[in-house]
């Protein structure tokens, strides 16, 4: 009886944590225009890894134990993927702005579904595949290719959700023998080492008050993946999973107020098409998973 109101429950912190993430994103495309992306990412990673060496060191077995991995070399290419993929991301704000990024970008559960098979060895049926290539008319669509300047600078979202779809096929797979609490410690600890490395030598001044926006960026950025946590500790993952989508409703929200951006119908048409179709692939996991003994 508890778990449709764990469902109910979810749900609300899964559109929470789109509303955070949204927020994080507002600030990054700021902060981006006004100084290096690899060294806005790094900063915020430091934050990120503190985060994650904090959660860790108060769960049972501490530090050590989060650690703990039979898949180091994986965890190591699934965490540089992620950082790889923030970096292209947030490039893609300066360059496209939040609606358009987030348009393209929300095809990712499509490239997942696409990539499963040879990375993951799942099998999808005929539908699945139909709604990958419904999909991809979708980013089409808003491309527009051969009419529009958007389309050469929309493979840099289209790069951000090929390395987040692979990061994610990558996190299930390592998810076979590693718990999640040590891939979150990987994510983190790598990620920020990966950063420094590359981040330190872009280094510049930062005004006063952009340091506040950065206090805002790491505080939000952790916030988000605290609720995502807490998301699916009550929660199953497919039934808050399609609430994910908001997260393009709030980026667009804030591309308009804060940004003065326009909604193109293109953008619009596709955008729904593409959200219409990862719908549907998921719906089509979840059916198959509940058939499957």
């Amino acid at each position: 009886m508890s778990a449709p109101q764990n469902n109910r429950l979810g749900i609300w912190l899964m559109i929470s944590t789109t509303l955070v993430f949204s927020l994080q994103d507002a600030v990054s495309r700021y902060l981006a225009g006004e100084y290096n992306v690899l060294m806005v990412v790094m900063i915020r990673y430091w934050f990120f890894a503190a985060f994650v060496v904090t959660v860790a060191s108060r769960r049972a077995g501490g530090i050590r134990a989060a650690a703990a991995t039979q898949m180091p070399m994986l965890q190591i290419s699934r965490s540089l993927l992620l950082a790889g993929e923030i970096c292209v991301m947030i490039a893609a704000f300066v360059l496209l702005g939040l609606i358009a990024s987030h348009a393209v970008f929300a095809c990712y559960p499509l490239l997942i579904t696409a990539l499963a098979g040879p990375i993951l060895g799942e099998r999808s049926g005929w539908r699945r595949w139909t709604a990958v290539a419904a999909g991809f008319a979708g980013v089409l669509v808003i491309l527009q290719p051969g009419t529009g300047a958007l389309a050469p600078a929309a493979a840099v979202p289209l790069l951000a959700a090929t390395l987040f779809a692979l990061y994610g096929l990558l996190t299930r797979y390592v998810g076979r023998l590693d718990s999640a609490a040590t891939s979150f410690f990987w994510t983190g600890t790598v990620g920020a080492v990966a950063m420094t490395c590359v981040g330190v030598w872009y280094w510049e001044p930062m005004a006063r008050a952009d340091w506040i926006w950065m206090a805002l960026l790491c505080i939000s950025g952790s916030g988000g993946h605290f609720l995502l946590i807490k998301t699916y500790e009550v929660a199953e993952a497919t039934a808050v999973q399609p609430f994910a989508y908001f997260q393009l409703v709030f980026a667009a929200a804030l591309g308009i107020l804060v940004f003065g951006e326009t909604l193109e119908l293109n953008v619009v048409i596709g955008a729904t098409i593409v959200v219409a179709a990862g719908l549907f692939t998921l719906a089509r996991a979840r059916k198959v998973a509940a058939a499957d003994p």
